[in-house]
Formats: C-alpha cells, sequence, structure tokens
C-alpha cells in the first residue's frame, strides 16, 4: 500500500510573504540615515547641495503623488483595504525618508477627485519641486482588477525611473533611492498578484 504525499501549502501566499519581506528589508537598511541629509546626503561630487537635494524633493514629491493615488483607488474601492493598506503605509514611509511630510492616512471624505487625490498636499520637502504631470491620477476603473492594474503600472513606472536615476547620485542617496525602487517594484508585483 503506498504511503499519502503529505500536503503541499500554497506557494502564493509564502511567495508574497517573501517578497515582502525582503522589499521591507531593503527599504530598513537603505532608510536608515534616510531623511538626515547629513555630510553624504545633500551633497553631489562637487561638495555642493544641488543633485542630491533636487533628487530627495523630488523622489518625496513623486512618492507623495503615488499615496494620492493609493488613496483614491480606496476612496472608491474600500474593500481593498486589506491589500493596499500595508503598500500605501510603506510608500508613506518612502515619503518621509525622501525628507517630505504625508498625512498618516485619508480623511474620511476623501474622493477620488478632492485634493488629497489630486495633487500631493502635505508634502514639505523643503523644495520648490512640483510634481510631474503623471502625478494627477487617472480617473479610479470601476473594476478592482482594473484599479489594481493601473495602481500596479503606476508602482513600475516610478521603480523604473528611480532606478535609471540611480547613476546620478553618491553613496547613501543611491542606496536610499534604489531600495525605494526595489519596494516599488515588490508593490507593482504584488498589486498584479492582487488582480489573479
Amino acid at each position: 500500500m503506498p504511503l499519502p504525499l503529505p500536503p503541499r501549502a500554497p506557494s502564493g501566499p509564502r511567495r508574497r510573504s517573501l517578497l515582502a519581506s525582503a522589499a521591507g528589508a531593503a527599504l530598513l537598511a537603505g532608510c536608515s540615515s534616510g531623511s538626515g541629509g547629513g555630510r553624504e546626503g545633500g551633497a553631489d561630487a562637487s561638495g555642493s547641495p544641488g543633485v542630491t537635494e533636487r533628487a530627495r524633493a523630488r523622489a518625496a514629491v513623486d512618492s507623495d503623488a503615488l499615496v494620492a493615488r493609493y488613496d483614491a483607488v480606496l476612496a472608491v474601492h474600500p474593500g481593498l483595504a486589506g491589500l493596499l493598506g500595508p503598500l500605501r503605509a510603506e510608500v508613506v514611509r518612502h515619503v518621509e525618508a525622501f525628507g517630505g511630510v504625508r498625512r498618516p492616512s485619508p480623511s474620511p471624505s476623501a474622493s477620488a477627485t478632492g485634493p488629497a487625490a489630486g495633487s500631493p498636499t502635505g508634502s514639505a520637502t523643503g523644495s520648490a519641486a512640483t510634481p510631474p504631470p503623471s502625478a494627477v491620477p487617472s480617473p479610479v476603473p470601476v473594476l478592482e482588477k482594473d484599479a489594481l492594474a493601473q495602481l500596479a503600472g503606476a508602482e513600475r513606472a516610478l521603480a523604473d525611473r528611480r532606478a535609471a536615476e540611480l547613476g546620478e547620485l553618491p553613496g547613501e542617496p543611491a542606496r536610499l533611492l534604489a531600495s525605494v525602487a526595489a519596494a516599488g517594484a515588490a508593490h507593482a508585483y504584488l498589486l498584479t498578484e492582487g488582480t489573479r
């Protein structure tokens, strides 16, 4: 009589947990000296604060705009809070790591067309950085699957852009940007998995 094989655990949640843990570890490693702007944090190769400070300000504004996208999706699809809440909270930490300020949670009256969704309010980067034209979210799709796909696309595009900017930054600021880009890529993966 053959012995029954032990049941296999589904690989989805374990893979997600591993991916989220890896992204969190990278974020913690990159954010350890995050918004301090110390000796290396604010100076470029010539010793002036120009390139690094502009990159930090832009990254804070971009992350803040991404929080606004999450808020817009949550306003239309509150049932996605279990999936989106932890990812949104991590993006808020990204804003703070780059020296920006973001309210910790959306107001109950936030809507897809309100200021929380349409503009990066609450961002205080110490710079006149303005959000890119893509910062204003598109209308949130009616279907949850489409809304998640749109959010995954925004995460992926921002992660790709940040990865391309790494060569312009010195040591610690580059490591911070790299870890946040990796976290964004992990978010895009988790959001894509959420549509299945």
